[in-house]
This record gives C-alpha cells, sequence and structure tokens, in this order.
C-alpha cells in the first residue's frame, strides 16, 4: 500500500528528476489556471532591409561630387551595373549602392526600399521641391523594378525633366535627363536625404 505524498513532495521530486534527466520544467503558480506555453518568437530583418544608422553630415554639392566619381571609376569608363557584385569601394554596384556611395551611407548600402522608407535616411517631398542631391525612388514592385536617381537640377523652368546621376541596369552609372515622377500616377516620389538638415 503507497502514502499519499504531499504536493510539496511531489512537485520537489518532479523538479529534481526533470534535473537529472538535462531538462527543465516551468511549475504554475498556486492558483493559476494551467495555459500550454507560448513558443518563442525570434524575427531577423534581411541583411539589405536592417535599419541603417544616419549618415554623417553632407552638403549636396559632396554628394553630387562622389556621385561623379563612378563615370569613371572603372579605368575612365562608368563602373558596370550588377545586382550582386561590389566595386572596389565596397558599395553595391546596383542603384541603391551607388546612392549609398554617394551619400556616404553604411557599407554595402541600403536597398531602394530601405532608402525610401528609413526616416533616418530620408524624408518624402513634393516633386516639385526637389534640389541638388535629392533622390527620385520607385519603391514599389521588385528587385528589378525598384530604382532610385539622384537628381542634380532641373532641365526648364516648366520642370518637365531633369538631369540626374543613376546607376542602370545594361549600362552602369550615367548621368542623364530624366522624367521618372512627373507623369500623374508615376511610381516614383521624392525625397530628402535628413544628412542636408533641410
Amino acid at each position: 500500500m503507497r502514502t499519499p505524498m504531499s504536493r510539496t513532495t511531489a512537485v520537489t521530486t518532479l523538479v529534481a528528476t526533470a534535473v537529472l534527466a538535462g531538462g527543465a520544467i516551468a511549475v504554475p503558480a498556486q492558483a493559476q489556471p494551467h495555459t500550454a506555453p507560448r513558443p518563442a518568437v525570434l524575427t531577423q530583418a534581411a541583411p539589405a532591409e536592417k535599419a541603417s544608422p544616419a549618415a554623417a553630415k553632407s552638403t549636396r554639392q559632396q554628394t553630387l561630387q562622389r556621385a561623379r566619381t563612378w563615370l569613371t571609376a572603372n579605368g575612365g569608363r562608368q563602373v558596370p551595373y550588377s545586382q550582386s557584385k561590389t566595386w572596389k569601394d565596397g558599395y553595391r554596384q546596383d542603384c541603391s549602392g551607388y546612392v549609398s556611395m554617394a551619400l556616404r551611407l553604411a557599407k554595402p548600402g541600403p536597398n531602394t526600399v530601405a532608402l525610401a522608407k528609413t526616416r533616418s535616411l530620408t524624408r518624402p517631398i513634393a516633386m516639385n521641391q526637389l534640389k541638388p542631391g535629392d533622390l527620385v525612388i520607385d519603391a514599389i514592385g521588385d528587385g528589378n523594378s525598384r530604382h532610385v536617381v539622384i537628381f542634380e537640377k532641373w532641365n526648364n523652368a516648366a520642370h518637365t525633366s531633369y538631369t540626374a546621376y543613376e546607376q542602370r541596369g545594361r549600362h552602369g552609372t550615367d548621368h542623364r535627363s530624366l522624367t521618372y515622377g512627373l507623369k500623374s500616377g508615376s511610381q516614383y516620389k521624392a525625397y530628402r536625404p535628413v544628412q542636408y538638415g533641410d
């Protein structure tokens, strides 16, 4: 015949057995209903989507000067475009890597979506507010359709086109006239890097 064990003795025996077996056990508090434990949820951002620290203070002209360097950085030719390679300076050879280089952001640079959505990097503005060194970004779509360019200047008083620096597929670094974002309903939007302080 077995003798009844007190609740304290039973819990102590159970804990000791679990410890000796190499496990762990959770003992619910007195008078609390038993609920199944919830599994821990761990999340991790993709490397290109990690929050980027704010860039060091820089002027608009310094950004444009750095953007110009990739036009001739490849032995007098433009840096070739690549979504998988980094250039000698450690920045990706795609459009957002190029913009990150010009803005002196952390290497290899945030992706296009992060450039548009990370408020420590940029803030949205109206297209007609663009100044030299601002960005025009299409952050919608996939990695093959998103794009970002560095605005340099308006080409006319009517603001029907502008000159910009860009790193584009099948070409590489370019400095040319564009109309991205100027048509009604365009996915391209204007952004101002916060490092300029205005």
